[in-house]
């Protein structure tokens, strides 16, 4: 049975909600679900259904276009190419054959690529265009690498709703309509830490496509809708700001206890000095928890036992990611115990190359930590405080 709900006149919230989904893109954990939000914008000549859904979810999506009464769609606006938001258009169109595909030029490209949608069936818009549908007016805004080439926004004039796909969604599977900012706000900055992070300079500069509209609601495309917009807006200008704070990531593997006695020795030192440390055992941790951790964080400590010569795969893991999500996070360094010797700290580096820190000298022990180890963690811990105190944030 399909469900709609209206948003504003003549606006509907048609999208499906993904419970039980726990991993995506096979790779980023779910604990809260998702959703895949659809809309319906209804004009006195045209209708619009601005983004589709995932695959499995398109005999949901055009259930709840059943429920809403709807004969006829004239476009189908896709702001996006990934296909959790657009593996659901070929069924659309197959219901809806009338609709032509709105997208940026770019976009068609890929639809074309991934879902094998026919040429004749796409209307390509160019940056700030427009589409009457009569009484309501859609604006399409360019966003590119929110979080892939080809984004774009849409705007609805009359209305001042934003649906901008992913910017500003949330992984969080939930009934309510419209985000609680106490319960949304975590998980909108894990979201934007998987996701977004890594072209948080792009952020920044669409966030001023943002500024130019007046806007009363922002509708994405995960998660529920903000009413209030400045609360999301506010938190992306933080999160994708150059500004850090006076925190230590600490991710570590420890296979017999040698590693995890220096994290516990270092996370004491560094609390004791007035830093806020967040520590995660990789082996038992949720990835995206580091990730979000690392979008605030001054310094990321990666603590790391030796194998066969090399860091804990665990370890070089998450050295990977941090790569690849590139936080703005400035110190970086490396503790751990090794059995015979190694090559731990070449390995790490070589793995972070993207990573724009300044690298603070290691803190390797042998076997057990010495009373020299743990000399040098308080070391560690001194000089982290006074490379903090320079950028005036203990």
């Amino acid at each position: 049975m399909g469900s709609y709900r209206e948003i504003s006149p003549g606006v509907y919230s048609v999208g499906v909600i993904d419970w039980d989904r726990r991993l995506f893109d096979e790779l980023i954990p779910l604990p809260d679900g998702t959703s895949y939000n659809a809309y319906v914008v209804g004009g006195g000549e045209k209708t619009a259904l601005i983004d589709a859904a995932d695959p499995p979810f398109a005999e949901a999506l055009l259930d709840n276009l059943e429920a809403l009464g709807l004969d006829r769609i004239d476009y189908m606006v896709a702001n996006h190419a990934e296909q959790d938001h657009s593996g659901a258009i070929p069924a659309i169109l197959e219901r809806y054959p009338m609709a032509l595909v709105v997208c940026t030029p770019r976009c068609k490209e890929l639809l074309v690529d991934h879902l094998q949608i026919p040429a004749e069936k796409f209307l390509t818009v160019e940056d700030r265009s427009t589409l009457s549908l009569g009484g309501k007016t859609l604006e399409f805004l360019y966003t590119p690498w929110v979080h892939w080439p080809e984004t774009m926004v849409t705007y609805l004039k009359e209305d001042e709703i934003l649906f901008p796909c992913d910017f500003f969604g949330s992984h969080y599977a939930t009934s309510d309509l419209f985000a609680d900012p106490k319960i949304i706000y975590e998980p909108a900055k894990r979201y934007y830490a998987e996701i977004m992070m890594p072209f948080r300079a792009v952020i920044r500069k669409n966030l001023e496509v943002v500024d130019s509209l007046e806007i009363k609601m922002i509708a994405p495309s995960h998660g529920p809708l903000h009413p209030d917009p400045s609360f999301i807006i506010e938190a992306y200008r933080d999160w994708s700001s150059e500004e850090v704070k006076n925190e230590v990531v600490i991710p570590f593997v420890s296979m017999h206890g040698s590693t995890r006695l220096m994290v516990d020795h270092l996370t004491g030192a560094l609390i004791a000095r007035g830093i806020g440390v967040r520590r995660f055992d990789i082996a038992v941790s949720d990835v995206g928890k580091i990730a979000e951790a690392l979008v605030d964080a001054a310094t990321l400590v990666l603590g790391t036992c030796t194998v066969l010569a090399g860091p804990h795969p665990n370890a070089a893991h998450v050295a990977f990611l941090a790569n690849a999500l590139r936080p703005k996070t400035r110190f970086a360094t490396i503790i751990g115990s090794y059995g015979w010797g190694g090559k731990t700290v070449k390995a790490i580096q070589e793995a972070i190359p993207l990573l724009k820190v300044e690298v603070i000298e290691p803190v390797l022990a042998k076997g057990l930590p010495t009373a020299e180890d743990y000399q040098a963690l308080d070391q560690l811990a001194d000089e982290i405080l006074r490379r903090h105190r320079e950028l005036g944030i203990a």
